[in-house]
């Protein structure tokens, strides 16, 4: 019989970029004092990962515990939260958390309103039927408008679909810094409305115990000491610790599990416990080879749960062994088999990434979410030891139903300037993109609504901030495929290609400066056919850095002393990836990234430039 679990709450936090999710859980751990009194707890405490941090952002799905009394009932009510990135790259990870809870909390900003990743996580938990309690935070801010946020995040709802029930959603406006939260404008010095209206609008799991046993795993983690560990919710039936379980593949297979270690989470902690029911999101650990999407099922009685779908990627790039002359000096791990296995593991905890081989086993077709999607990946496995290369990243295009090529379209949002606005929109026009509207903002900058081919969008965002002075903001989200825009401009300038290998000189770096922005500075090593710089003339500068003055005299050798460089651009690795061309690859190491050409010899790349034109020209 199916009953609803009252002694427990399943939750998501979604929102847009930077609106405050994670710093919610981080009051809500603390005023359900998770933490002792005393205890010293860092900022964002649930962003473990060393790149969230970095960057500030939410990458991976994570699973959390409180527990609080109902203040009609004083019983105890677990509440299990899962903290979700905001950007639209990750959507991977919140739609499969989506199928783990019963409602979400959609944090909006009090100043900015919905913005393009709101609609995006809005609409997964719409989709899939989940009640959604708004939170409008950031109530501090000097500009925050809360009854436009509110009637703009209503008008969003509809816009989505949302159902009757769905659209008559709890408000709550709040202050995630503060830890404070109200009904009402004026907040109350704790997070307790909040705490009451998840308690009063978002119902226990509806779960039949008796049932045969079923869970759909939606997350993995690894254990040292434990292997392999599958999370998910349970959503029918009970499962004890070393119980026989049958794991369901999503071809069909059925292979013999065991439970050996199960866990539930409590605070930042999981808890090994002996048994646990159906509504509770819990961890088993010791299943080798399982991967997300699988049901875990009762042996006697086996019934697959409709397995996590996720929307396809829409960039890919080449990942390949590293073939430089610099090829194993820096990484642990370099071979193609090492890179192989690898980019497989990912496959078991990134739904949204696809791995295809190619003709030779030195290569692999990585496609992923956006830009920012495989840049996590690269600088993961960078961190990791790792040594590869990696291609320019391109749009994936798609048949359509009468045999047409499609291409993805994103929708940008962009906020800048009145002063930079008309470079912006020169940028976005040479790019194929369509103004969809175009708005004065109170705090005196200009809000533009584009759809752009994601194609135009590659390699874009650094020519915007330069172009925006860096004041600029720009988010985007995949809209829908559509008919091919036809040719788009690449890159305006071209590279200053390294003709010698060696150790830079200040005297060869010095000529090549005056036609050039350099990318590094004197006593670097470098190989031929390595990018060492930018420069605006139409064609590929190719300069001796490595060149040595030979000195004379006295004289000669004190000026070239006394010479100075102008300090390198430094990029870091997003702009390297934008910045490379179809002719160039990116050297990845723990160490260093190194742009190259993909034909290194400065006679070999003449030979094919020249067999490139002729082709033209017989064309």
């Amino acid at each position: 019989m199916i009953t609803e679990r009252k002694d427990i709450r399943n939750i998501a936090i979604i929102a847009h970029v930077d609106h405050g999710k994670t710093t919610l859980v981080d009051g809500l751990l603390k005023q359900a004092r998770v933490f002792r009194e005393n205890q010293q707890v860092a900022e964002r405490v649930m962003d473990s990962n060393d790149l969230e941090r970095e960057r500030g952002i939410t990458i991976l799905a994570k699973n959390t515990a409180i527990t609080i009394p109902d203040p009609d009932t004083g019983e105890l009510v677990k509440i299990n939260i899962v903290d979700t990135p905001g950007h639209a790259d990750f959507g991977g990870e919140v739609e499969r958390v989506m199928n783990m809870v019963d409602g979400a909390l959609l944090l909006v900003d009090a100043a900015e309103g919905p913005m393009p990743q709101t609609r995006f996580v809005l609409k997964k938990a719409l989709e899939l039927g989940r009640r959604v309690i708004v939170v409008i935070n950031k109530m501090d801010r000097k500009d925050a408008e809360p009854d436009k946020t509110l009637n703009d995040t209503f008008d969003l709802f509809i816009e989505l679909g949302a159902s009757e029930e769905q659209a008559d959603f709890p408000v709550v406006y709040a202050n995630a810094i503060t830890q404070q939260a109200g009904l009402t404008f004026d907040l109350t010095p704790n997070l307790q409305p909040l705490f009451a209206t998840i308690l009063k609008h978002v119902r226990g799991p509806m779960v039949d115990p008796d049932s045969p046993l079923q869970i759909l795993v939606t997350n993995l983690s690894y254990d040292d000491y434990r292997g392999t560990t599958a999370i998910g919710r349970i959503s029918a039936g009970k499962v004890r610790a070393g119980q026989s379980l049958a794991r369901m593949m999503v071809d069909g297979q059925v292979i013999p599990e065991r439970a050996r270690y199960l866990y539930v989470h409590q605070g930042l902690e999981k808890v090994e416990v002996e048994h646990a029911e159906a509504g509770e999101i819990v961890s088993i650990a010791g299943l080798e080879g399982i991967e997300i999407g699988e049901t875990l099922a009762d042996p006697e009685n086996p019934i697959a749960l409709p397995p996590i779908r996720v929307e396809e990627p829409t960039v890919r790039m080449t990942f390949s062994v590293n073939s430089s002359p610099f090829s194993g000096r820096e990484g642990k791990w370099s071979t193609s088999r090492k890179l192989r296995e690898r980019l497989m593991d990912e496959l078991r905890n990134n739904v949204a990434l696809r791995v295809a081989e190619t003709d030779t086993p030195d290569s692999h077709i990585v496609s992923g979410r956006g830009e920012l999607h495989l840049a996590i990946l690269i600088e993961t496995m960078r961190r990791e030891g790792y040594e590869f290369q990696v291609s320019r990243p391109e749009a994936i295009f798609r048949t359509g139903e009468n045999g047409e090529t499609l291409e993805p379209y994103e929708e940008v949002h962009i906020d800048t300037s009145p002063e930079t606005m008309g470079a912006v929109v020169e940028m976005l026009g040479s790019r194929r993109g369509k103004m969809l509207g175009i708005t004065n903002n109170p705090d005196n900058t200009v809000y533009l609504h584009y759809l752009v081919p994601t194609r135009g969008l590659l390699g874009f965002r650094y020519q915007f901030l330069t172009a925006t002075r860096g004041m600029g903001t720009m988010h985007s989200i995949l809209h829908s495929y559509m008919p091919l825009a036809g040719p788009i401009p690449g890159r305006q300038t071209s590279s200053v290609v390294a003709w010698e290998t060696g150790l830079t000189t200040t005297f060869g770096l010095k000529n090549a400066e005056e036609r050039a922005t350099l990318f590094i500075g004197a006593g670097v090593e470098v190989y031929e056919g390595m990018v060492v710089g930018e420069t605006p003339r139409p064609l590929d500068l190719i300069v001796n850095v490595v060149k040595k003055k030979h000195l004379t005299n006295m004289r000669s050798s004190n000026k070239d002393i006394e010479e100075r460089l102008v300090p390198p651009r430094e990029m870091s690795l997003d702009e390297a990836i934008e910045f490379l061309s179809d002719d160039e690859l990116l050297e990845v190491t723990p160490l260093n990234f190194r742009i190259r050409k993909r034909i290194l010899g400065t006679e070999e790349r003449g030979k094919q430039w020249k067999k490139a034109r002729e082709a033209l020209g017989e064309a």
